[in-house]
């Protein structure tokens, strides 16, 4: 009979939370550990299973444990409670692997490369791409980075809640390859908001407008599975304004730095930037149609 290995979750945010349920439902033991106690207290309640334990910090959740999850929303975080904080890895078991879930930007994931190496412990850039259904169905992807071997003993565990870990070679990779693919996301969910809005001020009912759009060449993943949020204001957040406004930030940086002109992506930045200034920061990122139709 196969052990199951420990791993410690860190963030249990909307990714966190999902990604703690599906390791649960297959048995894996977890060490849990969120910002907010209250949040992590309520995650073991609603799980009920005796593999599942609250920590009361990160490095209680992490002593003894195989693997570490990070699923903050900025690599800021992430690095503030892996380095900044000299308890969390103090008692770290040794080869343990680190993996970085989030969306933190390529100079995080170098630095962690960096200071987690010196303290002897592996880094795998790992962000995914995907949504809470897709986290359900297992179909989640993740753009894996760093030293192959690490990549390739973690990756049982990512599978547990993913379709495919691809490699895409050193540690940072994983981080451009995720930003480009949130460059397609937020330009495309700002067309649709736009074209939502157009059709809309030119009298076309939303409902309407919307069952072209999924019947028509634009009707993509992305567009199919956020009908409701375009449709329906009062939808549960998915991805905050916010945060989308975190991500053009380290995409459009990331272009400067490696000289690629985006000026799509500087134009979407803008937009997001004001529907955050006029108070959709907290909403989800596809109530910018509703911005648009106040303007």
């Amino acid at each position: 009979m196969t052990t199951q290995p420990v791993v410690a979750v860190l963030g249990l945010g909307k990714m966190g939370s999902a990604i703690a349920k599906e390791l649960s439902a297959a048995g894996v033991t977890l060490q849990l550990w969120n910002r907010s106690q209250s949040t992590t207290d309520q995650l073991v309640d609603q799980l009920q299973s005796a593999n599942v334990r609250a920590c009361s910090t990160a490095g209680e959740a992490i002593d003894g444990a195989n693997f570490v999850l990070c699923t903050f929303a900025n690599g800021a975080v992430t690095y503030a409670t892996l380095i900044e904080d000299a308890s969390t890895l103090a008692n770290a078991e040794p080869d343990l692997i680190v993996a970085d879930l989030g969306t933190s930007g390529v100079d995080i994931a170098r630095k962690l490369t960096t200071e987690l190496t010196q303290r002897n412990v592996r880094f795998v850039d790992s962000p995914v791409s995907g949504s809470m259904a897709t986290i359900a169905s297992h179909q989640l992807l993740v753009m894996a980075s760093g030293q192959r071997a690490a990549v390739d003993e973690i990756a049982p565990v990512l599978m547990h809640f993913s379709k495919k870990v691809a490699y895409l070679g050193e540690a940072g990779s994983g981080q451009v390859m995720k930003l480009a693919v949130n460059l397609i996301v937020h330009t495309l969910d700002a067309a649709v908001a736009e074209s939502l809005a157009l059709a809309t001020k030119g009298g076309v009912t939303p409902e309407a407008a919307y069952d072209v759009f999924d019947e028509s060449v634009i009707a993509a993943p992305f567009v199919k599975y956020k009908r409701d949020a375009f449709l329906n204001p009062e939808a549960p957040v998915a991805m905050r304004v916010d945060t989308v406004s975190k991500d053009l930030g380290l995409i459009t940086n990331l272009g400067e730095t490696l000289d690629v002109p985006l000026a799509v992506t500087e134009a979407v930045k803008g937009l997001f930037a004001q529907a955050q200034a006029a108070g959709f920061a907290e909403r989800d990122m596809a109530t910018i149609v509703e911005f648009l139709q106040k303007s």
